[in-house]
């Protein structure tokens, strides 16, 4: 293992840029089709199948610990039934089918069948050596999956361990920070980095009452002032929140070195703009409006 010295938040901006590929999927007309195939067409279904594939035919509670922001009765509404419409495992290789032919439209064959391709895959599949299944759920269930040979897929499934490896820190981070799912959404909404208030209610479930009212929570605590945005206590926890959630990723990305991260950063990155210039997400996706 290197012991090369990190950036600061080098780790966070690798994470960024595999996350960004692994979110590709569920704004894909390929995913879709593909559980559509499979008579799974609700949205909300889909995105729940897709992502608790992993870690089998679970029920609502362990989908709403796992993926936190979700409300509950949003996710009650899809499962378990949608484990009598189809099998994890006939969505898990649904969803291999979609991400092979999402990233061939989206970054070309070219790019698909590449030295850098097979880098990245190389690098990313390399980093996730030292990431630990302990109390990292989403983690370990993908974990358990076998690793694709094709190396298109090969990075999409490291890429997607290190996103959920990440993620089930986060909720760590979160927890003691005392957020809950709803008031996590708005702390971030309200950074201009999350998606805007119509997508997070949109795909989590919530309602504009249920937003207004953890709105209030968070006034009440000194984190949002009256227009909605962050006070400085408000941009202070949520700056401590990522740092924590940095400390406890850190070792990935240690494990790989300085120079790999930035390696794996760069490329990543360029997949992503490549993605992002054939139009990957929608325009209205991110921003505090």
């Amino acid at each position: 293992m290197t012991t090369a010295a990190l950036a600061p938040r080098a780790g966070r901006k690798c994470h960024n840029a595999l996350n960004t590929l692994h979110a590709l999927q569920y704004f894909a007309p390929e995913l879709g089709k593909e559980t559509g195939d499979l008579g799974i067409t609700h949205p909300k279904a889909v995105n729940f199948a897709v992502r608790a594939a992993a870690l089998g035919a679970v029920g609502p509670g362990t989908v709403a610990a796992t993926f936190y922001n979700y409300k509950y009765e949003a996710v009650a509404r899809h499962v378990p039934a949608v484990w009598e419409t189809a099998s994890p495992a006939q969505v898990l290789a649904a969803r291999t089918r979609a991400v092979d032919a999402m990233l061939r439209r989206l970054l070309g064959e070219e790019t698909i069948a590449s030295a850098e391709m097979a880098e990245a895959a190389r690098l990313a599949l390399r980093a996730t050596e030292v990431c630990s299944r302990h109390a990292r759920p989403l983690y370990a269930a993908h974990a358990d999956l076998p690793v694709p040979e094709q190396p298109h897929l090969a990075y999409f499934h490291g890429a997607t361990l290190l996103r959920e490896h990440r993620g089930d820190g986060h909720l760590v981070a979160l927890v003691a920070a005392e957020l809950d799912g709803l008031e996590a959404l708005v702390t971030h909404t309200a950074t201009g980095r999350g998606f805007t208030p119509r997508w997070q209610l949109v795909t989590r479930g919530w309602n504009q009452e249920e937003w207004d009212a953890a709105c209030a929570r968070l006034r009440e605590r000194g984190l949002l002032d009256d227009s909605g945005e962050l006070t400085g206590r408000g941009v202070a926890l949520r700056d401590d929140i990522e740092r924590e959630t940095d400390r406890l990723d850190r070792a990935p990305y240690e494990h790989l070195g300085a120079d790999d991260v930035a390696r794996l950063t760069e490329l990543a990155s360029g997949f992503v703009h490549t993605a992002l210039a054939a139009g990957a997400f929608p325009a209205d996706l991110i921003g505090k409006g």
